[in-house]
């Protein structure tokens, strides 16, 4: 499904695409994440006892964040679709703003969970809608790398949060706020600004685009046409059938899977390596904890880009998802086989972890955007690859409990069998898309457009016989 364009044209609209809508999405997803995962911050500076929490309430308010992630990721992505990228991603990034702002003024528990679970519904489409917003610009072999320039910010999210934190807890007070309460009031007034300005800078789909030529315009559209079977169309209307063939299909089931196995393992790292690092350096001061959490983070922000870009340069997505998966198994398993004394190597499996784990965000929608055939097929397949996957998330809020500390093995053991489980499936569906593949080659799917018509032909989307899965 290859088709050949001018090299240096090509060349110069991607880095114009790259220069107008990659910034601005990465940036939006930086503070994404830095809103969700700063309540790890948090817990350093003594959220805990300003709330009266005491047993598992810190996991149950983690937890009200992901009913709500998952419950919501799907319908927003479909909204998303309905409403138009420029509009609805600015949008949700001023909502989640203005709710991390408002958790530095809760006095209670009960008030932090409802804060908590409306973050999960303003944050629940930005991951996918992006990923889905981003399919609208670049090529199936080109997309993974893409997404991997802005989920980069989720490890640097984690390296910049912890620095931000460190140097808001220098403060004394900001008016009557102190502690805790200066990271979500700061950090959520940067993210509500930061919306804003998105909002007069994304543009839905490449025809609206003020700063592309005609030229330019036409030459983007005819890149994504030409991956597109039985159909010329690049952005659809909103048609069920479709959002269901992305959705209920073996492929984008399975990657969801996969996904969620990973999504333990991420969401681990961003709520629990500033308690664990607490447990290893005990004698060191919060502060000084809190740059131990960075460096991690910046490994693994390094692998979020080389995976990815390695991926795209040889065509080859399973084999770097597996290889990805190993790193997770060793990281963990360097964890279980060693207790919190052994505070070098535990903090060594903490690079490992962070490099095999946080590619995966680029990876997964990616891959499954790329064994899709129409717009609105990916807008379900993302959706859905995301909304299964951060149900690994709930499951982290899960993984590492108080009564477990120091060592935390039951957390460590789970996610040895993630990893574990991440390596099998992907490394299956890789030889069942080959093999798919060379089905198709050999005419044993010909038979699905027999006495169709093109209207009918066109709704096989990746059935069809000539469609390509991308492994």
């Amino acid at each position: 499904m290859r088709t050949s364009f001018d090299a240096k044209a090509e060349g110069r609209l991607r880095r114009k695409i790259d220069v107008h809508i990659i910034p601005v999405v990465a940036v939006m997803y930086l503070f994404c994440f830095i809103d969700r995962a700063n309540i790890g911050n948090a817990r350093l500076a003594k959220l805990e006892m300003d709330l009266g929490m005491t047993g598992y309430d810190y996991n149950t308010l983690l937890s009200a964040f992901y009913v709500a992630y998952i419950l919501f990721e799907l319908p927003s992505n479909l909204m998303c679709k309905r409403v138009g990228p420029g509009k609805w991603l600015p949008f949700l990034t001023f909502c989640f703003g203005i709710l991390s702002l408002c958790m530095a003024f809760v006095h209670s528990f009960g008030a932090a969970i409802a804060l908590r679970f409306l973050l999960g519904v303003a944050e629940a489409g930005h991951l996918p809608g992006i990923a889905y917003y981003l399919s609208r610009w670049y090529r199936r072999e080109e997309l993974a790398f893409r997404l991997a320039m802005y989920i980069v910010c989720a490890p640097i999210a984690g390296a910049v949060g912890g620095l931000l934190a460190s140097g808001i807890l220098t403060l004394d007070r900001i008016g009557s706020l102190e502690r805790w309460r200066m990271i979500f009031l700061i950090e959520g007034i940067i993210t509500t600004g930061l919306a804003v300005i998105a909002y007069f800078l994304l543009t839905d789909r490449i025809d609206t685009a003020r700063w592309l030529s005609a030229e330019e315009k036409e030459l983007a559209n005819a890149r994504l046409r030409s991956e597109t079977v039985a159909s010329d169309v690049v952005v659809d209307k909103m048609r069920s059938k479709q959002v269901r063939a992305g959705i209920f299909n073996a492929t984008s089931l399975t990657m969801a899977v996969a996904f969620l196995l990973d999504n333990i393992s991420v969401q681990g790292v961003a709520f629990f390596l500033p308690t664990i690092v607490k447990t290893l350096f005990p004698g060191r001061t919060v502060v000084h904890q809190q740059l131990l959490t960075v460096p991690p983070y910046v490994v693994g922000a390094c692998f979020v880009l080389l995976i990815p870009y390695l991926s795209m340069k040889t065509l080859m997505r399973g084999v770097f998802v597996v290889g990805s998966g190993f790193l997770m198994i060793v990281g963990y398993a360097m964890y279980v086989g060693t207790s919190v004394s052994s505070s070098s190597v535990r903090y060594a499996a903490s690079f490992l972890v962070a490099s095999g784990a946080f590619p995966m965000g680029a990876m997964m929608p990616g891959w499954a955007s790329a064994n899709c055939n129409s717009d609105s097929a990916r807008a379900g397949a993302i959706g859905i690859v995301v909304m299964l996957g951060n149900a690994g998330g709930l499951i982290a809020c899960w993984s590492y409990l108080t009564k477990d500390a120091p060592d935390y093995l039951p957390g460590n053991a789970l996610n040895v069998g993630a990893a574990c489980g991440l390596v099998i499936i992907s490394a299956l569906l890789t030889v069942y898309l080959q093999r798919e593949n060379r089905r198709r080659e050999a005419g044993l799917r010909d038979a699905r457009i027999e006495g169709l018509s093109l209207e009918e032909q066109e709704s096989l989307g990746h059935r069809h016989p000539a469609f390509r899965y991308s492994y």
